[in-house]
């Protein structure tokens, strides 16, 4: 319950049609008043999105804040906050704008229209894309793009390009039709490439750990901590042995935000100080580290 507005606000909970819902049935909140500011700075396509003409008012250029929050009325006039209207999720412990990923995708010369959504099964991120029809970008090109330009936490699990003259299912209103586009897992070519073994000495050494801790057989240096049984209190233990074998001022927070084996190999690879031991002499104290633990686990065992 967050109660009810201040008097230099006016709070409206509308339907999409922006017309008043009745008590109780939920809509998405809009502001209005001498509060509400006159849009973003240097963003005129978001201040479009979300400040809309206030059909309630005669005052001449007055707007509503789509404030992208759902709520009801009660009947005392309390509002009961529901959660978000919008394309915000939760991912890995990250919020994710669904909308600013498609947004960057879009920048693509190759891509007509896209859109990103969360599969709500496994929260997996599926890029749809409506190529131009003289040029039809492949999901790795359209990985590699996205890669410099957004964390790896925000990176689509699977590319469905929409060839052949096709475009992104719509509903009536005009809005994406979730139920009408097309599974991944039935077009070939669209998943995350296959992960591969580790390569470079890092990527052996955090693959060991992460083994370890994980209590796993393999890794792939392209898998998610977070999808092959990481947890926040496995990804502390993994932080405290990086820092004792690679390096002592790795970020707790990188290992969140580099959550493959590829892509913290990379990071340490750039952090790494000039001054630190060689890879060579990290590698024997991270096997020796490794096997003292297994003696000791076995022993326990007896």
């Amino acid at each position: 319950m967050i109660g009810c507005p201040i008097p230099d606000l006016q709070v409206y909970v509308l339907d999409e049609s922006l017309n008043p819902v009745p008590i109780g049935v939920p809509g998405e909140m809009y502001i209005g008043g001498a509060g509400v500011a006159s849009g973003y700075l240097n963003r005129p396509e978001l201040t479009a999105l979300r400040f809309v003409a206030n059909p309630f008012s005669g005052e001449p250029g007055e707007r509503l804040y789509k404030s992208g929050d759902l709520a009801r009325f009660h009947s005392n006039g309390d509002i009961e906050y529901l959660g978000r209207a919008d394309d915000q999720v939760k991912i890995r412990g990250f919020r994710i704008e669904l909308g600013e990923i498609g947004s960057v995708l879009a920048q693509h010369r190759h891509i007509k229209e896209c859109v990103v959504i969360a599969q709500d099964r496994d929260k997996r991120l599926v890029a749809y894309v409506v190529p131009h029809q003289s040029q039809s970008p492949s999901a790795n090109e359209l990985r590699l793009f996205l890669s410099e330009r957004l964390p790896d936490y925000m990176m689509p699990q699977a590319f469905v390009i929409l060839e052949g003259g096709r475009s992104l299912p719509l509903t009536q209103n005009g809005k994406l039709d979730r139920k009408a586009v097309p599974d991944p897992d039935t077009i070939p070519g669209t998943q995350e490439p296959e992960s591969g073994p580790p390569s470079t000495e890092v990527e052996r050494i955090i693959a060991d750990i992460w083994r370890d801790v994980l209590r796993l057989d393999k890794v792939g240096i392209k898998d998610n901590f977070f999808d092959v049984g990481g947890d926040s209190l496995a990804i502390v233990q993994v932080h405290h042995r990086l820092r004792k074998v690679l390096n002592p001022d790795l970020a707790l927070t990188a290992l969140f935000k580099y959550s493959t084996i590829r892509a913290l190999s990379e990071h340490l690879g750039q952090s790494q100080p000039e001054s630190s031991k060689t890879i060579s002499q990290v590698q024997r104290r991270a096997k020796q580290q490794l096997e003292a633990r297994q003696v000791r686990s076995k022993r326990g065992t007896v």
